[in-house]
């Protein structure tokens, strides 16, 4: 029994630690995608600082390195804690074994002492000839070859117990020598980060003295914002109208007798197909995963009123989130569905509307475009190309809408 619940807490430690390897590997897996984004952050930088006269677009690229190495610094540092509970977990076993160890070398060494004392076959012989008894001769052989056995599963006991000694302490080496390497990658981070901050610091320092003149061009900016989201209201509005208009009219041609309906086509609010709303279904079971509208790139502005990334006296409002990206590069459909407008909203850019059900995707600021409306569309598929600014900024602003409310992109798409 003392053995069975040996074995049995052994195996509960063990399957401990194993289960403790998986968040060490996610943990791993985020830190890989993190440095990811920074490498490309960084080529995305230098392509900027390369082209760029204005550094406030060269700030807010930089913001987000920071982000990016506190993030990267956070999460080594939950590696870190993380395999030290390891190592102490690993620790204990150790001390564990070296007792039950220390206990069966004494058992076996007294062992051979009262072996060596009686080890005669003469002993032996008189052991069992002393019997009173043929059945009492047969319990004592018995107990010899008992005792014999015995012997040898507490030598192999203590040789398999000198294994697991040995594995625990490579183990524990291995922890030991895997947390000094994320204790000097942290420090490396850290260095880095704060070399970030200090030019960033010189950046702003260098623009306070153009504070109005850039505020002026911040106002100006939103204001042409928002004379493009009441376009793009139009257009939701427009594409309601039409796809309620296109099912009333299904229906009355399904059912010809029917009375009627005098309930004005509402402009605001789709009425679901049943095929529709699969669709949205499916785009709503969705949230959380859905695919970033480019390959590559990062969310330099989020959603909603927020003090400018430099002014913070001045605030500024986003109906969606605008990613910065690679010069060249292409919008996608996050999600299936049809294109319901294609609209010129300035005289160089171009949006692309997309629904799924009752939920809209909008993709603004596209240089040119390779769908139109009425086109079906699969998720990932290439819709146009993002226009670069004469600043050398390629950004997109994708917004999301379930019919005319707006919805934060943030919490749709999978970061």
């Amino acid at each position: 029994m003392p053995k069975f619940l040996l074995s049995l807490i052994f195996l509960s430690m063990t399957s401990f630690l194993w289960s403790q390897e998986s968040p060490q590997e996610k943990l791993e897996q985020r830190k890989a995608q993190i440095q990811k984004e920074i490498r490309d952050n960084e080529v995305l930088l230098q392509s900027v600082k390369k082209k760029e006269k204005s550094a406030v677009n060269v700030i807010v690229i930089q913001s987000n390195k920071i982000k990016l190495k506190e993030k990267l610094i956070n999460t080594t540092e939950k590696q870190t804690k993380l395999l030290g509970n390891d190592m102490y977990i690993n620790q204990l076993q150790i001390n564990k074994l070296n007792r039950e160890l220390k206990v069966l070398k004494e058992d076996y060494g007294n062992m051979i002492v009262k072996s060596y004392k009686s080890r005669s076959e003469e002993s032996r012989a008189m052991f069992l000839l002393s019997s009173e008894s043929f059945l009492q001769a047969y319990k004592r052989a018995q107990y010899m070859k008992q005792y014999t056995n015995y012997r040898k599963l507490q030598g192999e006991e203590i040789k398999s117990k000198s294994s697991q000694l040995v594995d625990s302490n490579d183990k524990l080496n291995v922890q030991k020598t895997a947390k000094q390497k994320l204790i000097n990658e942290n420090e490396k981070e850290r260095i880095s980060l704060l070399k970030e901050k200090s030019e960033q610091q010189i950046l702003v320092n260098s623009i306070k003295k153009d504070k109005n003149k850039i505020a002026s061009e911040i106002k100006k900016k939103q204001q042409e914002s928002r004379a493009i989201d009441r376009q793009i209201d139009r257009l939701i509005r427009e594409a309601i109208a039409e796809a309620n208009r296109k099912t009333a009219a299904e229906n009355a041609k399904a059912n010809p007798k029917a009375p009627v309906s005098v309930t004005p086509i509402s402009s605001s609010k789709i009425v679901l197909t049943p095929e529709s709303k699969i669709l949205a279904d499916n785009f709503k079971a969705n949230r959380g995963r859905l695919p970033f509208p480019v390959e590559r790139g990062f969310i330099s502005l989020g959603y909603g009123d927020q003090p400018h990334p430099q002014f913070k006296s001045l605030t500024i409002h986003n109906s969606g989130v605008e990613i910065t990206t690679e010069q060249g590069t292409n919008a996608r459909a996050v999600f299936d569905g049809e294109v319901t407008s294609v609209q010129r909203t300035t005289p160089v850019t171009i949006a692309v509307v997309i629904q799924h059900g009752d939920y809209f995707t909008v993709y603004q600021n596209l240089s040119s475009v390779s769908v139109s409306k009425g086109d079906k569309v699969n998720r990932k598929q290439s819709i146009g190309k993002i226009r670069t600014n004469g600043e050398g900024r390629t950004i997109i602003k994708f917004l999301i809408l379930q019919n005319t409310t707006y919805n934060n992109p943030q919490n749709w798409l999978s970061m």
